[in-house]
């Protein structure tokens, strides 16, 4: 009984993400609009370095202001159109899963995005609790995971300078 419930506790959500949170920095950026901080973002990885299509990395964001979930849809759907990412239909087929799962965020709260080989889980910590930040809605699968983390590790990200700081480049 004492193995299975150790078993249980090293498949948990809380201590994969305890393991990425130890993981080094490669960078840091933050996104202003205007005299706005918009958020916050790091990438680690375990051993602080990123190259392109390897994995795992953890790309977390702390939002410095109140956005509602459909201004993040918004954001998101207008990032896959300007890279030209995915069709139509998938682009819709994401949006309503992160639908599901992405919360309306506020200054403080944090959304972090940690990638396998293949795919990725969303985790979140609300604003202002000393709560662990923990895995939220279903794992994504790969071509989901490139969709989403080419925002900002692209070449062709529409925000060349936090790709550069977030990189380390």
């Amino acid at each position: 009984m004492k193995k299975l419930l150790l078993l249980l506790l090293f498949c948990s959500p809380l201590l994969q993400a305890a393991e990425w949170l130890r993981w080094q920095n490669v960078g840091q950026a933050t996104l202003t609009w205007g005299p706005f901080t918009v958020y916050d973002s790091q990438l680690l990885t375990p051993d602080g370095r990123w190259q392109p299509q390897q994995w795992p990395l953890a790309l977390v964001i702390t939002y410095r202001r109140d956005i509602s979930r459909q201004e993040l849809l918004d954001a998101t759907l207008e990032q896959w159109q300007a890279q030209n990412t995915g069709s139509r239909e998938q682009q819709q087929q994401w949006l309503q899963q992160l639908a599901k799962v992405w919360p309306n965020v506020s200054d403080g709260s944090r959304l972090a995005f940690q990638a396998e080989g293949n795919g990725g889980q969303f985790y979140w910590q609300p604003a202002g609790t000393q709560a662990a930040i923990t895995a939220i809605g279903p794992r994504f699968d790969a071509a989901f995971r490139d969709a989403f983390l080419n925002i900002w590790l692209s070449p062709d990200t529409t925000y060349p300078d936090i790709r550069r700081e977030l990189t380390g480049g």
